[in-house]
């Protein structure tokens, strides 16, 4: 039997990924909290890379030709300011609110598909990204229109919109990284060249670590691990232009562990936003109509 959707795996693949990474949020905040976003970052990475890197290389892979080493390169240096930005962000600004924000990279990303991948942007997928992006302007003008923002959160958010831009390009280098590699390599160096990179600001930024963040911090690693896997597998499946819309499912992650954990609040705002995201994911995983036949002469 032939698979009428051959996107609906790959979206699910993706949705999970983005859970996995939104838990992965809330012990990094943790982390930072305690000994620092950069040292916190660091350390996730390096914890992240030990554990995958053997995987790896127990398979007995070919190392990567040039041109997909330069891949790698490209996005564990984006990605690691990238993630260096975010998780300052997260010490700044509440965890929903700061994943809210950053739904504006889905959006860039939809169309850099379109500029550098050559993409065709559907109806769907546009349509898709708007009520998504709408979902986003509903659940922030709720919760941030209530609350104070001194300078500290608007370091937060500056920092936010940083890392929004790096992600949007990060989209693509992983649609492009999905083509030419396996999850297993393409998560390897993903986490050891952010943490290469990194590690030369430590003269700089460097805090020594507490064991309260041990705990957190391995939990980090390893949902990153499970987040990237789901993600690399994912795109390495279906167009960046229907999955992106997966990103803003994040708030509604983000909604859900901030209930079970921490007991907090769900606003009608909140529920609204979630309403209008939902139906954009459905949207985007909607088969395209078959264009109807000629008519016969």
């Amino acid at each position: 039997m032939t698979n009428r959707n051959p996107t609906l795996l790959p979206f699910v693949a993706a949705l999970a990924g983005v859970g996995f990474l939104s838990l992965m949020d809330a012990f990094m905040k943790e982390a930072a909290l305690l000994i620092g976003a950069y040292t916190a970052t660091v350390l996730r990475a390096m914890i992240g890379t030990a554990l995958i890197a053997p995987v790896w290389l127990s398979r007995g892979p070919s190392m990567p030709t040039g041109a997909v080493m330069k891949l790698h390169l490209t996005r564990g240096v984006v990605s690691a300011f990238m993630a260096l930005t975010f998780f300052f962000a997260l010490t700044r600004l509440p965890l929903a609110e700061a994943i809210a924000l950053s739904f504006i990279a889905p959006l860039i990303a939809l169309y850099l598909a379109r500029v550098l991948l050559g993409e065709v942007i559907s109806r769907n997928a546009i349509g898709a990204s708007l009520l998504g992006f709408a979902g986003t302007l509903v659940i922030v003008g709720g919760r941030i229109g209530q609350g104070k923002f001194d300078e500290g959160a608007a370091l937060g958010v500056a920092a936010l919109f940083v890392s929004a831009l790096l992600y949007a390009y990060n989209f693509i280098v992983i649609r492009r990284q999905a083509q030419v590699a396996g999850p297993l390599e393409i998560t390897t160096f993903h986490s050891g060249i952010g943490a290469a990179v990194l590690l030369t600001l430590a003269p700089l930024l460097w805090e020594p670590p507490s064991s309260a963040a041990l705990l957190p911090l391995g939990a980090a690693a390893l949902l990153t691990l499970a987040g990237s896997l789901s993600i690399a597998w994912a795109y390495a499946r279906a167009e960046a232009n229907v999955l992106v819309p997966t990103e803003y499912s994040g708030f509604v992650w983000a909604a859900g562990f901030g209930w079970l954990f921490f007991r907090e609040d769900v606003s009608l705002p909140t529920l609204a936003g979630t309403v209008l995201i939902v139906t954009g994911c459905w949207l985007a995983t909607r088969p395209a109509r078959p264009a109807p036949a000629a008519a016969a002469t």
